[in-house]
């Protein structure tokens, strides 16, 4: 570190925390708990809100995201604003990557085909190497970066990037199947926001202020232990949930029973798109629900992920309950 700037020298004063940080990234992490507890009884099927995919929940959802990348740059400033204190570094980032390891492989594990490669600990950990320089940069060029990064997925896409080689990056235009995806594009330049926003702060004053709030009721107390012990949160409370969730789906049947309740919804609204009575395509849609139901088709049809010979069966299936609607053709198609 010879050729270092003095100011980017380790700093090994004890710095305090700033409650109010504490309490605001507390109210992030109950935020998301929820979304991910109502997201579990959709998938599940114990709820009807289509929580993964109703605009209004993604809206929440990337929402949460911001607020949790934005506090990480947040963060950056408020342990190594003057100096970048290597060892508490390490020491933090060690365990912010090992926190994404075991998503991985928990998520691998539990979801094999939309597992968590590049959630939103593997983008804080990457996001944390990558903002340090900019704890020192001129403040016009951090808010450069940050623009830089987050204006150009509004312009560009590629059907390259919808891979998971090159996902991480951003610019799909058909995201890969995951159950958490942050990419660097556009979500780095929110970190980048995020640092350009406290050193601003610095600047004016405004931690000074910040650090004299001091408040001791019991919401904040609670708030404040949950922020300080948000990564721990993060890792258990999913285990916990699916732990209770998934048990009491598979003992009620509810799960299966919310499929059969979508699949034939959609496959009633789209039969009768096409100018077919609603008589007959009831009796299509439940045939193809009975063939969905005997060749075990259930997890291909409702994840997108269909295999060839899932294919093969779904396409005989759609064959055979064709007939019901167009009796006089060989192999008739409603489409």
């Amino acid at each position: 570190m010879s050729g270092m700037a003095p100011e980017m020298t380790e700093q090994r004063a004890r710095r305090p925390r700033m409650p109010v940080i504490d309490i605001v990234r507390g109210v992030a992490i109950i935020a998301m708990m929820a979304y991910h507890l109502c997201w579990d009884l959709w998938y599940f099927g114990f709820i009807t809100a289509d929580v993964g995919f109703d605009p209004r929940w993604v809206f929440f959802a990337r929402s949460i995201l911001f607020a949790f990348i934005f506090l990480a740059g947040v963060g950056l400033v408020l342990g190594h604003g003057e100096g970048i204190r290597w060892r508490p570094f390490w020491r933090r980032w060690l365990l912010v990557a090992g926190g994404a390891v075991l998503i991985s492989i928990g998520t691998y594990v539990t979801f094999p085909d939309s597992f968590v490669y590049f959630g939103v600990l593997h983008a804080i950990a990457l996001f944390s190497l990558f903002g340090l320089p900019f704890l020192f940069t001129p403040l016009w060029a951090t808010g450069l970066a940050a623009l830089a990064l987050i204006l150009p997925p509004l312009f560009f896409v590629h059907s390259a990037f919808n891979q998971k080689a090159l996902s991480w990056l951003g610019f799909w235009d058909v995201p890969p199947p995951a159950n958490d995806l942050v990419p660097v594009f556009p979500w780095f330049g929110v970190a980048l926001l995020g640092i350009l926003a406290a050193r601003l702060a610095r600047k004016m004053g405004l931690f000074e202020r910040l650090a004299t709030i001091q408040p001791h009721n019991l919401p904040a107390r609670i708030l404040g232990f949950m922020g300080r012990w948000s990564l721990v949160i993060y890792l258990v409370h999913q285990p916990i949930l699916l732990g209770i969730i998934a048990p009491l789906a598979g003992v009620t049947g509810v799960q299966q029973q919310s499929q059969e309740v979508q699949f034939l919804s959609s496959c009633q609204a789209t039969c009768e798109a096409t100018d077919t009575t609603a008589a007959l395509c009831a009796n299509y849609c439940q045939c193809g629900l009975e063939g969905i139901k005997r060749d075990d088709l259930w997890e291909p049809v409702f994840t997108g992920l269909i295999s060839a010979g899932d294919q093969a069966k779904l396409e005989a299936n759609n064959r055979q309950c064709s007939a019901l609607i167009y009796p006089e053709l060989d192999t008739p198609n409603p489409q």
